[in-house]
């Protein structure tokens, strides 16, 4: 079975990458799970270079196959904030709940319309023989007028999707991982690892 290390020390995300990979014959772990701990600075202006930046990081200290993404909420309101900065907006000891809030009064009074967003994921890759790849997930919906569900984390509970008419923390774990950024993401990249193992 192919090893792949991912580059997150995220439980959440973890969880969900496993649900979403599940049906795939790969055993998929944690850098921290990998004993591989490494100080990872994101500095790049794009998702796509931040995934890529801690792909590189964590394939330096191993063989296996290394996979990383970079999310985040795109609010196109507030041109394109949280961003690239999502997890340290406001702050990265601050909760989601306190995020959540914060953004929810800086959309105060804004009419539909203008609620427009996206969650964004780029899965970067780097194999044994060092090939890279990259790909892009984008889930679109807007933003809501209040924090509802508990199934997802992060940004979810004002994530809103007018087509189901809730939020996706209160879509079905199964659902969510169908639509998602994330979703969409890892299924792309699933079908280069495909061609290349």
């Amino acid at each position: 079975m192919t090893e792949i290390i991912f580059a997150t020390g995220n439980k959440d995300k973890m969880r969900e990458i496993r649900e979403i990979m599940a049906d795939c014959d790969v055993h998929i772990v944690s850098m921290k799970e990998a004993g591989i701990r490494v100080d990872i600075v994101e500095d790049g202006t794009t998702f796509e270079e931040n995934a890529k930046i801690k792909a590189r990081a964590v394939a330096a200290h191993t063989d296996a196959i290394v996979l990383a993404d970079d999310s985040g909420l795109e609010i196109d309101y507030l041109n394109k904030e949280p961003g690239i900065y999502s997890a340290r907006y406001a702050g990265t000891d601050t909760s989601y709940d306190i995020k959540n809030s914060l953004l929810l009064s800086r959309m105060k009074g804004v009419p539909d319309k203008q609620r427009t967003a996206r969650f964004v994921c780029a899965v970067a890759a780097v194999f044994p023989n060092g090939d890279k790849e990259v790909v892009r997930g984008t889930m679109e919906g807007c933003i809501g007028y209040k924090i509802a569900g508990a199934n997802g984390f992060g940004y979810d509970p004002i994530f809103f999707l007018p087509e189901y008419g809730c939020t996706s923390a209160e879509l079905a774990p199964e659902k969510k991982n169908e639509l998602s950024h994330r979703g969409e993401a890892l299924r792309m990249m699933r079908q280069i690892m495909e061609k290349k193992l």
